[in-house]
């Protein structure tokens, strides 16, 4: 058994772009949206009202509605004793660096974490934390292709990936 988690931010009004990976990964078996997204996300479950039950939705510095429940920092308990936390990060001020986030998530025994708000792809492991924002689905500012990741758990471990499109 393992866990497929489709990990996507900061798509700012990119509707095309979010329902086209959520189509692609339908046997995800969870979608986490760290942000900037609400209006597509609202279309997204209006469009395609199955995608819901599927989606945890964090609350961007640009997503002002009142019209959905979004989380600020997001705690969840995974399969075979891993935790993550995972936050739009404007919060921990991730464009300065991964130190406030990371501490955060050691706080909470997490050994993932997930941030987006910077727009740029990040995958690493370090010291015992992985560490993963999967860019930006609309407007990357990596001089890379716009991007989303894939966490893939199971007994075997952690594997996670970031897919360019």
């Amino acid at each position: 058994m393992h866990l497929k988690i489709i990990i996507i931010s900061d798509t700012h009004g990119n509707y095309q772009a979010l329902q086209k990976v959520t189509l692609l990964h339908e046997d995800a078996d969870m979608f986490i949206h760290l942000g900037d997204g609400e209006r597509e996300l609202y279309q997204l479950f209006n469009t395609l009202p199955w995608t819901e039950r599927k989606f945890y939705c964090l609350k961007g510095n640009c997503d002002y509605s009142q019209d959905m429940t979004l989380f600020r920092t997001l705690i969840l308990d995974l399969p075979y004793d891993h935790k993550l936390l995972a936050a739009h990060g404007d919060q921990f001020q991730v464009k300065f660096g991964t130190a406030r986030i990371a501490y955060e998530a050691r706080q909470n025994q997490a050994d993932i974490v997930l941030y987006g708000h910077t727009h740029v792809s990040d995958c690493r492991y370090e010291d015992g934390l992985y560490i993963l924002n999967p860019g930006s689905l609309s407007l990357p500012r990596d001089g890379k292709r716009p991007s989303y990741a894939l966490l893939d758990i199971s007994e075997k471990g952690i594997l996670p990936n970031i897919v360019f499109r």
